[in-house]
């Protein structure tokens, strides 16, 4: 993918300016966490930066965007209806086809969640959830992956499971993260947020956790 340049990013609600204005360069190859307090405008700066390159982006969203009623497995496979026809579409939510069942299983296999495959997604944990948002994105197999919080809900082995897949599926990601100790084992560019602002943008091999801190 070609570098992404944004540039005076501003969002605001209710007429209260809430972010920005942010310039910031995603370079190929590059894993970012977006750090910093719950409210600093790290989702508020994921969305804009979806609303940017959504063309080449696969997005897990905090709220995770899942169907309820449909099974795990056509939650995953929405990934990628855009590279189908509808005819095939409707096909595999009638019966779903060998060939997609062979390549969604083994990815859920990984995430722990193949025996959900057929499952409702109204019936599993919030985890669960979660690691089916992340499956979907892996299968969409995009340029870019943007993702909120995709560890939130996820235990400390299950949370390295999960960041381990983004990072071996995805050469670019923009990932927020809560979590330090995360953000920088799996990322290499820390850009911390603060009240709507870049408060910090640096190589993850320069910093440390008493660097970051200070964020929330």
């Amino acid at each position: 993918m070609d570098a992404v340049h944004l540039r005076n990013l501003t969002a605001a609600y209710g007429g209260q300016q809430v972010l920005g204005p942010i310039s910031l360069d995603i370079r190929p190859g590059e894993h970012i966490a977006l750090v910093g307090r719950s409210g600093a405008g790290k989702s508020t700066l994921l969305n804009l930066l979806y609303e940017q390159v959504r063309d080449r982006a696969a997005l897990v969203p905090q709220e995770q965007g899942l169907v309820q009623s449909l099974s795990v497995f056509h939650n995953v496979y929405m990934g990628r209806l855009s590279a189908n026809p509808r005819w095939y579409n409707i096909l595999n939510l009638v019966w779903p086809r060998r060939r997609e069942l062979e390549e969604i299983s083994p990815l859920l296999e990984r995430l722990g969640i193949v025996d959900k495959l057929r499952k409702p997604v109204e019936a599993l944990s919030g985890g669960q959830k979660q690691r089916t948002a992340v499956a979907r994105a892996l299968y969409q197999k995009a340029a870019i992956l943007l993702a909120d919080e995709p560890v939130s809900a996820l235990d400390g082995p299950l949370a390295h499971v999960v960041m381990g897949l983004i990072s071996e599926a995805y050469a670019t990601s923009v990932i927020a993260l809560h979590d330090i100790d995360l953000a920088l084992r799996y990322c290499d560019r820390i850009v911390g947020i603060r009240d709507g602002q870049i408060a910090l943008d640096d190589a993850t091999r320069r910093l440390s956790p008493a660097d970051i801190l200070p964020l929330y």
